[in-house]
């Protein structure tokens, strides 16, 4: 088992060697949290990542047995692609989440018909409005520098969608990022019952225990989930 990283007391760390281990455990809680929501509610939302450490988790979530009819998924943010493109995150969730037992969870995309995301915001918002509120379930992914969805450290747009009482979505254009992006903002993010990290490898160990150190630096996006209380947070973490 990995030791622990040097994280807030109050992050609940799920630790594993092997990254087929933490995708199947994330995927096992997640499903115990909307169908838990389902129970009390009789319906439950979902926001999951896009990226390349993803698709394990979303294939084991896709086979876990609860009813999916009432489930609304939404993915935490977007490249401004068509949705038919390898690098969307509608085209991820689609093969990956949105099939065998998950085939009737309801998607609600990012993407729309706007030709640029900036156009798209009113659109994307009265979408949201649509998922219940707060959000069951949250799972994001980190990058190597710090970002979580589409919230990078260098995107211009970057102070408003961390404003407490700002928009619920919000066009990004990180230099970094050879296309626009369209983003869940942070206060949106936070109006959640619970929120979970899924992330592997040293180097992403290291980013997070970095942000540990510098909570709330919005060099280090991460810091401000991390640094946060009111909002449960769980790691799910392998040493690969």
């Amino acid at each position: 088992m990995p030791a622990e990283l040097r994280l807030p007391r109050s992050v609940r760390q799920h630790l594993h060697e092997a990254a087929v281990d933490a995708a199947l455990a994330l995927a096992a809680d997640v499903a115990a949290g909307l169908s838990e929501a389902i129970a009390r509610r009789g319906h439950a939302s979902l926001v999951v990542p896009g990226g390349r450490t993803p698709p394990p988790f979303l294939e084991a979530l896709s086979h876990q047995p609860l009813d999916w009819s009432r489930v609304l998924v939404c993915p935490s943010d977007e490249r401004w692609v068509d949705a038919t493109h390898p690098d969307s995150n509608e085209q991820l969730l689609r093969t990956t989440l949105l099939r065998n037992a998950a085939a009737t969870a309801r998607l609600i995309p990012l993407k729309t018909a706007a030709t640029t995301p900036e156009a798209a915001i009113g659109e994307c918002a009265s979408r949201l409005a649509a998922l219940p509120r707060p959000l069951d379930v949250v799972v994001l992914g980190v990058g190597l520098d710090g970002h979580f969805a589409s919230l990078f450290p260098d995107a211009p747009e970057l102070a408003a969608a961390l404003r407490p009482k700002g928009p619920v979505v919000a066009a990004m254009r990180p230099p970094s990022s050879p296309v626009p992006r369209i983003s869940l903002t942070l206060p949106f993010l936070l109006d959640s019952r619970g929120i979970a990290l899924l992330t592997g490898g040293a180097g992403k160990a290291r980013v997070l225990e970095q942000a540990a150190a510098q909570p709330g630096d919005p060099r280090l996006p991460v810091s401000l989930l991390l640094g946060q209380r009111p909002v449960p947070l769980a790691l799910y973490h392998s040493a690969q």
